[in-house]
């Protein structure tokens, strides 16, 4: 059996800030279904947030700022002092990261250069051309193998092993082997990312389909506010790949077949700088109204930038469309349309990272401690990662130096958890006739994207919820074909679709629940929102097999709930 004192599950931004920040005296572990550099966190392009003030326009921005900014980006859903305490780690935070080795990209004097995103008041996102995300994780990653981090890649976590309430540890499943292995760990800090891949048009990665975030469920573990998903207005037609942020924060254009800006008419003073989930309905509505071209997608326009300043500022852009759309931004428009790109939704979490079960902790996309409230801003979800990422270190470190031996029993519960894997897998494999994965994979793709997308309502969501309930009674007929269980990718996807059918109830149920229009939660039925009835979070529980929905409020400090205009 495998012991740790701490075990971070999930290596990209939160998981290698939780690693770095935990106590050196601890034993250490971060585990992964990927090697670092292959986690999600290295598609994040457009920058990461700070009020450093370094952009003349914006030499009076501040912490108060830069939060009044992420409550009001999130439609007054944020738990305020939970943004506060970002924005304030924001300039700490960045100082910090540059010292590590990230190289920003410098204004002329050589400070670390700002650029506009959208919802923000002033350019506070800082940036690395529209490499940020990754030069920051090659950073954390160099530092990690710098301080002899311990590095579990290519296992894939089953199961969150508790006893008596407390965690013991994971059973997990180790691809090279083809074996289920069992790891005691004091404290465990789930670092895992969103859920992008239960939606048949995202942006996110292959293996972002939500299988760490169903462990917690499945254990116990509330969900707080899954129904909020924000849709990004500009992926690249018909292979979604994120077009980051920075192209419009750059001064690019959004354009439909008639050759009009058409967010004139929707966020007339921020117009392509909006918040995204504004400009995806923009987008969508324009689409729908037989504005766009083909019927699909509308134009970004980055040509009257000039050649330099693409090249400079944007050269990842540059790069996929010629490689991936066949085009040349410097001379033609891309083609976008709004794909799944984040979840605001996650593990309910405290200011320090805590979850209600002692011992088990979150940070990053996968979290929710409600910085982002109904809509994240661009540029916050990377300071997010780092924030809380460390937070959560520090506070599993804490936790894992008064655990003691951990609750009784601790290593019988891990033996009797992986017997339990091991069961369910020979399940699979005694079958001689189901249904295969990649089937219902398939059908649960296409069933969120048309029925829980930018646009909802009652209808839909209803055929949603029902639709789920029925591939969940499906599942149970599911069917292994191969039999060699080294690095099997159906076990993996088995495995991980259980929990993604978990999650897909939570959301549309709760998207059903919530009668009301908030951030990026859009109802064509209920189109206003409603701080009378709704202004609190959504729960969501997993009791006997069955999604239960619960409420928790909104903590408020200073800023007030008022009309979001931009």
């Amino acid at each position: 059996m495998i012991r740790h004192d701490i075990l971070i599950v999930g290596n990209g931004l939160a998981g290698l800030a939780a690693a770095l920040s935990a106590d050196p005296k601890l034993s250490t572990a971060v585990i992964s279904k990927v090697h670092p550099l292959r986690s999600h966190s290295v598609a994040a392009q457009g920058g990461v947030n700070a009020p450093l003030g370094n952009s003349p326009a914006g030499r009076d921005d501040s912490p108060e700022r830069h939060a009044y900014d992420t409550v009001k980006g999130g439609d007054f859903l944020a738990d305020q002092d939970a943004a506060e305490l970002m924005c304030r780690e924001a300039v700490p935070t960045i100082i910090e990261l540059e010292h590590l080795g990230v190289p920003f990209s410098r204004f002329p004097g050589g400070v670390i250069a700002q650029r506009p995103f959208g919802g923000a008041g002033f350019p506070r996102t800082c940036y690395a051309a529209d490499r940020t995300g990754q030069v920051m994780l090659h950073t954390l990653f160099e530092q990690a193998l710098k301080r002899n981090v311990k590095l579990y890649n290519e296992f894939m976590v089953t199961k969150l092993v508790l006893k008596n309430g407390r965690c013991c540890g994971v059973v997990a499943y180790a691809y090279d082997r083809g074996e289920f292995v069992p790891i005691r760990a004091r404290a465990v800090v789930f670092a895992v990312g969103g859920y992008g891949r239960l939606y048949l048009r995202t942006t996110n990665a292959y293996t972002t389909l939500g299988s760490g975030i169903g462990l917690a469920f499945q254990a116990g573990l509330p969900l707080k506010d899954m129904e909020f998903i924000q849709f990004h207005p500009t992926s690249l037609y018909g292979k979604n790949i994120l077009i980051s942020e920075a192209a419009r924060g750059e001064g690019g254009y959004l354009v439909n077949c008639r050759g009009k800006r058409f967010m004139a008419d929707y966020a007339p003073q921020a117009m392509e700088l909006a918040p995204r989930d504004i400009v995806a309905r923009a987008i969508q509505t324009e689409i729908d109204r037989g504005r766009g071209f083909e019927g699909e997608y509308v134009h970004l326009d980055l040509t009257h930038l000039g050649r330099d300043k693409i090249l400079k500022r944007l050269p990842a852009i540059r790069e996929i469309c010629i490689k991936f759309a066949g085009l040349d931004p410097v001379e033609t428009p891309i083609p976008i349309q709004p794909a799944q790109h984040y979840s605001m939704g996650g593990i309910d979490v405290g200011n320090d990272c805590a979850t209600g079960v002692p011992g088990v902790f979150a940070a990053g996309e996968c979290s929710c401690v409600s910085v982002h409230g109904a809509n994240r801003l661009g540029g916050n979800s990377l300071l997010e990662t780092v924030v809380f990422g460390k937070i959560a270190g520090r506070s599993a470190s804490l936790y894992a130096r008064g655990a003691g031996a951990g609750p009784a029993g601790a290593e019988k519960a891990l033996q009797d958890g992986l017997r339990k894997v091991e069961k369910q897998v020979e399940g699979w494999e005694k079958r001689t006739e189901g249904v295969p994965i990649h089937h219902l994979l398939q059908r649960m793709k296409v069933l969120m994207t048309a029925k829980a997308g930018v646009f909802r309502d009652r209808k839909n969501l209803r055929e949603a919820v029902d639709g789920v309930l029925q591939m969940r009674r499906d599942y149970g007929r599911v069917i292994r074909t191969g039999r060699n269980r080294r690095y099997s990718q159906e076990i993996v996807n088995i495995f991980e679709f259980e929990h993604s059918l978990e999650l897909a109830e939570a959301i549309t149920r709760g998207a059903l629940h919530r009668e009301e229009t908030r951030g990026s939660h859009f109802r064509t039925d209920f189109p206003k929102r409603d701080d009378k009835k709704w202004l609190k979070h959504t729960l969501a529980y997993l009791r006997n097999g069955k999604v239960e929905l619960g409420s928790k409020k909104v903590r408020f400090t200073k800023y007030k709930p008022e009309e979001r205009k931009y």
